[in-house]
């Protein structure tokens, strides 16, 4: 008798079946995400109009804001990846706050360097100790302090519990950057785009934001699919299920 479709992606949890699918998704994603980036590029940089205020140097903020929301997600994420890992001992969640670590520094380091980029013709400096700026900051030290820490000790399990218990410590920063700017004087505009009030924005800036934001989605979802895979080959060495395939088999 077949599954009930609500009960199907629990199977996800046995890794031979998660591999499989994830392996399955990857070519999807990496084509969407590339799709989407191209055409996010081309109404941000073609289609949208200058702005009135900071001219051509806005364009940069395609790019800075979605890897700044996606900075703050994924690290939400590997938070909560790690904490169901340790509370009820699922490798296989604990694999996934691996996997999503390296993503989150890396989406971190590009809003910081963005950032950067944005702030010398608009604030004229690439750095100010803002209360935004500096919060974003410690976020990336959060990410290294969590890959360093599951690094260094030897201990798969052991590792792993002290690694959910820095992403959950570190979690509290996460709406530390978010009201950041409402908190405290600080040099950083407030939001654009708001649940509760209409964009200020041009419809065609809005639409290169959304479509760059989907692109950083795919391509992070890829990603840290392709990494958790590379982990669970790693740690489930020797296991049945991975001799039965096709690359262990000598298949193309």
């Amino acid at each position: 008798m077949k599954a009930p479709s609500r009960w199907r992606l629990f199977t996800l949890a046995s890794p031979p079946r998660f591999y499989r699918w994830a392996g399955r998704s990857l070519p999807w994603l990496y084509a969407l995400s590339l799709s989407l980036a191209l055409a996010g590029a081309y109404v941000g940089l073609v289609q949208a109009p200058t702005d009135a205020t900071q001219g051509e140097a806005y364009r940069i903020l395609f790019v800075h804001v979605p890897a700044a929301w996606m900075s703050m997600l994924l690290y939400l994420a590997m938070a909560g990846w790690a904490v169901v890992g340790w509370a009820l001992n699922a490798r296989l969640a604990s694999m996934v706050a691996r996997a999503l670590a390296p993503t989150g520094a890396g989406m971190t380091f590009l809003a910081l360097w963005t950032g950067a980029l944005w702030g010398r013709p608009t604030w004229g400096t690439w750095w100010v100790w803002d209360a935004r700026l500096t919060s974003e900051l410690i976020l990336l030290f959060l990410y290294l302090g969590f890959i360093a820490l599951v690094g260094a000790i030897d201990d798969v399990r052991r590792a792993d519990r002290a690694g959910a218990l820095l992403a959950l410590v570190g979690v509290i920063n996460v709406p530390v950057i978010y009201f950041s700017v409402r908190w405290w004087n600080t040099l950083h505009q407030g939001a654009s785009i708001s649940l509760t009030a209409a964009p200020r924005m041009a419809d065609t800036m809005l639409l290169a934001l959304l479509l760059m934001t989907l692109a950083a989605w795919c391509y992070a979802l890829a990603v840290v699919l392709a990494r958790t895979r590379a982990i669970l080959l790693q740690r489930e060495q020797g296991a049945s299920w991975i001799g039965s395939l096709p690359s262990a088999r000598g298949r193309p």
